[in-house]
Protein backbone atom coordinates (compact mmCIF):
# COMPACT_ATOMS: atom_id res chain seq x y z
CA UNK A 1 0.00 0.00 0.00
CA UNK A 2 1.43 3.71 -1.08
CA UNK A 3 1.37 6.12 1.69
CA UNK A 4 -1.18 8.18 0.14
CA UNK A 5 -3.67 5.09 0.14
CA UNK A 6 -2.96 4.68 3.84
CA UNK A 7 -5.28 5.78 6.21
CA UNK A 8 -4.06 9.69 7.62
CA UNK A 9 -3.71 8.43 11.10
CA UNK A 10 -1.62 5.74 10.15
CA UNK A 11 0.71 7.89 8.46
CA UNK A 12 3.94 8.96 10.73
CA UNK A 13 4.15 12.36 10.05
CA UNK A 14 0.11 12.56 11.04
CA UNK A 15 0.23 10.10 13.37
CA UNK A 16 3.53 11.74 15.39
CA UNK A 17 1.33 15.03 15.33
CA UNK A 18 -1.69 13.13 16.51
CA UNK A 19 0.20 11.32 19.12
CA UNK A 20 3.70 12.09 19.96
CA UNK A 21 6.88 10.42 18.58
CA UNK A 22 6.74 7.40 21.69
CA UNK A 23 3.64 6.55 19.30
CA UNK A 24 5.78 5.93 16.19
CA UNK A 25 8.43 2.68 15.68
CA UNK A 26 11.85 3.36 14.39
CA UNK A 27 10.65 2.43 11.16
CA UNK A 28 8.31 5.34 11.40
CA UNK A 29 10.54 7.71 12.79
CA UNK A 30 12.99 7.07 9.88
CA UNK A 31 10.47 7.28 7.21
CA UNK A 32 9.21 10.72 8.21
CA UNK A 33 13.39 11.71 7.79
CA UNK A 34 13.11 10.04 4.11
CA UNK A 35 9.92 11.31 3.04
CA UNK A 36 9.27 9.17 -0.06
CA UNK A 37 10.73 5.89 -1.39
CA UNK A 38 11.78 5.01 -4.41
CA UNK A 39 9.70 2.67 -7.48
CA UNK A 40 8.69 -0.59 -5.92
CA UNK A 41 9.26 0.58 -2.77
CA UNK A 42 7.51 2.39 -0.30
CA UNK A 43 9.09 4.68 2.06
CA UNK A 44 8.26 2.45 5.19
CA UNK A 45 9.82 -0.78 3.39
CA UNK A 46 13.37 1.56 3.07
CA UNK A 47 12.81 2.30 6.58
CA UNK A 48 12.95 -1.14 7.72
CA UNK A 49 15.31 -1.92 5.26
CA UNK A 50 17.85 -0.01 6.76
CA UNK A 51 17.11 -1.33 10.17
CA UNK A 52 17.09 -5.04 9.33
CA UNK A 53 20.10 -6.65 10.43
CA UNK A 54 20.71 -8.71 6.83
CA UNK A 55 20.13 -5.68 4.45
CA UNK A 56 20.40 -3.00 6.86
CA UNK A 57 22.78 -1.59 9.40
CA UNK A 58 20.95 -3.70 12.65
CA UNK A 59 18.58 -1.33 13.88
CA UNK A 60 18.55 2.18 15.08
CA UNK A 61 22.10 2.24 16.85
CA UNK A 62 23.75 0.79 13.86
CA UNK A 63 22.24 3.30 12.11
CA UNK A 64 23.03 6.22 14.20
CA UNK A 65 26.73 5.06 14.18
CA UNK A 66 26.99 5.11 10.05
CA UNK A 67 28.78 7.45 8.20
CA UNK A 68 27.52 8.92 4.93
CA UNK A 69 30.03 6.65 2.92
CA UNK A 70 28.61 4.05 4.65
CA UNK A 71 24.51 5.15 3.66
CA UNK A 72 25.86 4.99 0.16
CA UNK A 73 25.32 1.15 -0.09
CA UNK A 74 21.72 1.17 0.39
CA UNK A 75 19.98 1.46 -2.79
CA UNK A 76 17.52 5.02 -3.03
CA UNK A 77 19.55 7.29 -0.62
CA UNK A 78 20.73 9.96 -2.63
CA UNK A 79 22.86 12.35 -1.28
CA UNK A 80 20.25 14.47 -0.04
CA UNK A 81 18.93 11.53 2.33
CA UNK A 82 22.66 10.80 3.14
CA UNK A 83 23.06 14.20 4.44
CA UNK A 84 19.73 14.48 6.25
CA UNK A 85 20.67 11.19 7.85
CA UNK A 86 23.84 12.30 8.97
CA UNK A 87 23.17 15.59 10.11
CA UNK A 88 20.34 14.02 12.17
CA UNK A 89 23.36 12.52 13.95
CA UNK A 90 25.94 15.26 14.43
CA UNK A 91 22.70 17.31 15.83
CA UNK A 92 22.34 14.63 18.82
CA UNK A 93 26.07 14.98 19.31
CA UNK A 94 26.11 17.92 19.84
CA UNK A 95 23.44 18.16 21.70
CA UNK A 96 24.66 16.14 24.21
CA UNK A 97 27.84 17.38 24.54
CA UNK A 98 25.82 20.66 25.54
CA UNK A 99 23.94 18.91 28.30
CA UNK A 100 27.85 17.09 29.59
CA UNK A 101 28.85 20.85 29.61
CA UNK A 102 26.58 22.47 31.11
CA UNK A 103 25.46 19.80 34.06
CA UNK A 104 27.74 18.03 36.07
CA UNK A 105 27.83 14.55 34.66
CA UNK A 106 26.89 12.83 37.87
CA UNK A 107 23.19 14.33 36.73
CA UNK A 108 23.12 12.54 33.78
CA UNK A 109 25.58 9.29 33.68
CA UNK A 110 23.34 7.94 31.07
CA UNK A 111 24.15 10.97 28.39
CA UNK A 112 27.89 10.19 28.96
CA UNK A 113 27.48 6.35 27.62
CA UNK A 114 25.21 7.89 24.62
CA UNK A 115 27.69 10.22 24.16
CA UNK A 116 30.66 8.05 23.83
CA UNK A 117 28.62 5.38 22.27
CA UNK A 118 27.83 8.23 19.35
CA UNK A 119 31.09 9.11 18.84
CA UNK A 120 33.50 5.84 19.01
CA UNK A 121 30.98 2.57 18.89
CA UNK A 122 31.11 2.11 14.95
CA UNK A 123 35.12 2.51 14.23
CA UNK A 124 36.38 -0.06 13.01
CA UNK A 125 39.60 0.08 14.83
CA UNK A 126 40.18 0.93 18.45
CA UNK A 127 40.14 4.19 19.75
CA UNK A 128 40.99 5.33 23.55
CA UNK A 129 39.58 9.01 24.27
CA UNK A 130 39.49 11.26 27.31
CA UNK A 131 36.66 13.18 28.77
CA UNK A 132 38.06 16.26 30.74
CA UNK A 133 36.28 17.78 33.12
CA UNK A 134 36.40 20.78 35.18
CA UNK A 135 35.89 21.23 39.31
CA UNK A 136 32.24 20.81 38.96
CA UNK A 137 32.58 17.49 36.79
CA UNK A 138 31.64 19.57 33.60
CA UNK A 139 32.88 18.26 30.21
CA UNK A 140 35.51 20.97 29.37
CA UNK A 141 36.23 19.24 26.39
CA UNK A 142 36.83 15.35 24.73
CA UNK A 143 39.87 14.06 22.89
CA UNK A 144 40.38 10.82 20.88
CA UNK A 145 44.16 10.41 21.79
CA UNK A 146 44.99 6.74 20.29
CA UNK A 147 44.14 5.08 17.48
CA UNK A 148 45.23 1.22 17.34
CA UNK A 149 44.43 -2.26 15.11
CA UNK A 150 41.09 -4.27 16.32
CA UNK A 151 43.06 -5.78 18.98
CA UNK A 152 45.11 -3.32 20.55
CA UNK A 153 45.92 0.25 21.05
CA UNK A 154 48.73 1.75 22.62
CA UNK A 155 48.24 4.50 24.85
CA UNK A 156 51.03 6.35 26.58
CA UNK A 157 50.30 8.00 30.29
CA UNK A 158 52.42 10.98 29.43
CA UNK A 159 50.34 12.16 26.50
CA UNK A 160 47.33 12.21 28.57
CA UNK A 161 48.64 13.63 31.90
CA UNK A 162 49.77 16.79 29.02
CA UNK A 163 46.47 17.52 27.55
CA UNK A 164 45.15 17.40 30.84
CA UNK A 165 47.13 20.03 32.27
CA UNK A 166 46.38 21.80 28.80
CA UNK A 167 42.64 21.52 29.45
CA UNK A 168 43.51 22.49 33.11
CA UNK A 169 41.39 19.39 34.20
CA UNK A 170 40.50 18.53 37.77
CA UNK A 171 38.96 15.20 36.66
CA UNK A 172 38.80 12.65 33.81
CA UNK A 173 36.36 9.79 32.22
CA UNK A 174 38.76 7.70 30.35
CA UNK A 175 37.15 5.65 27.39
CA UNK A 176 37.79 3.36 24.47
CA UNK A 177 35.97 0.84 21.85
CA UNK A 178 35.69 -2.73 21.53
CA UNK A 179 35.24 -3.28 17.50
CA UNK A 180 35.09 -6.59 17.43
CA UNK A 181 31.81 -6.25 20.17
CA UNK A 182 30.99 -7.13 23.79
CA UNK A 183 32.09 -4.75 26.18
CA UNK A 184 33.80 -6.96 29.22
CA UNK A 185 36.87 -5.40 30.62
CA UNK A 186 39.59 -6.91 30.21
CA UNK A 187 42.30 -7.31 32.24
CA UNK A 188 44.85 -5.36 30.04
CA UNK A 189 41.78 -2.22 30.26
CA UNK A 190 41.97 -2.90 34.22
CA UNK A 191 45.77 -2.89 34.29
CA UNK A 192 45.72 0.70 32.01
CA UNK A 193 43.30 2.07 33.98
CA UNK A 194 45.55 1.96 37.26
CA UNK A 195 48.25 3.10 35.43
CA UNK A 196 46.42 5.95 34.30
CA UNK A 197 45.39 7.04 37.70
CA UNK A 198 48.87 6.75 39.10
CA UNK A 199 49.75 9.19 36.57
CA UNK A 200 47.40 11.30 36.76
CA UNK A 201 47.01 11.44 40.50
CA UNK A 202 51.06 12.82 40.84
CA UNK A 203 49.17 16.57 39.09
CA UNK A 204 46.11 16.01 41.10
CA UNK A 205 43.52 14.59 38.46
CA UNK A 206 41.08 12.03 39.63
CA UNK A 207 40.41 8.97 37.02
CA UNK A 208 36.26 9.34 37.72
CA UNK A 209 35.14 5.76 35.50
CA UNK A 210 36.39 4.33 32.47
CA UNK A 211 33.68 3.69 30.02
CA UNK A 212 34.37 0.82 27.27
CA UNK A 213 31.66 0.69 24.05
CA UNK A 214 30.84 -1.37 21.27
CA UNK A 215 27.63 -0.85 18.98
CA UNK A 216 24.68 -0.90 21.48
CA UNK A 217 26.54 -1.68 24.18
CA UNK A 218 28.28 0.37 27.67
CA UNK A 219 29.73 -0.77 30.86
CA UNK A 220 31.17 1.45 33.65
CA UNK A 221 34.24 0.47 35.34
CA UNK A 222 33.23 2.56 38.11
CA UNK A 223 29.62 0.64 38.52
CA UNK A 224 31.59 -2.15 37.75
CA UNK A 225 34.11 -1.71 40.84
CA UNK A 226 37.03 -1.73 38.84
CA UNK A 227 37.67 2.31 38.97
Amino acid sequence: MSMKNTPADSRPREKLLARGPGALSDAELLAILLRTGIVGKGVLQMAQELLDDKLGFGGISGLLNTTAEDLKRIKGLGPAKRAELVAVLELARRALAQQLKERTIFESPQAVKDYLQLHLAARPYEVFAVLFLDVQNRMLAMEELFRGSLSQTSVYPREVVLRALHHNASSVVLSHNHPSGGVQPSKADESLTKTLKAALALVDVRVLDHIIVAPGQTASMMELGLV
